[in-house]
């Protein structure tokens, strides 16, 4: 993996773009710390799935015994008009 300085990254982004299509990740580093990464396309859709709400969703619908949902109709303080 190849660890490059924000500067010269901005002068050869189009080149860390295609490294990262190729499966090379890089290294972003702003004064001498790594502060960002490219990675190619598929490690980033692993690390943040696309349809991550429906993900969340499937979760609790998988949940060990069910959830039950109560709604309490009664109103939480009275209020005067």
């Amino acid at each position: 993996m190849k660890t490059i300085q924000l500067r010269e990254a901005k002068a050869r982004l189009s080149a860390l773009v295609e490294a990262a299509g190729g499966g090379e990740p890089t290294i972003i580093t702003k004064h001498g710390k790594p502060t960002a990464m490219v990675v190619p396309i598929d490690e980033g859709r692993k690390l943040y799935p696309q349809d991550s709400q429906k993900a969340f969703v499937d979760f609790l619908l998988q949940y060990p015994g069910g959830i039950e949902f109560e709604r309490n109709e009664s109103p939480s303080r009275e209020v005067e008009f």
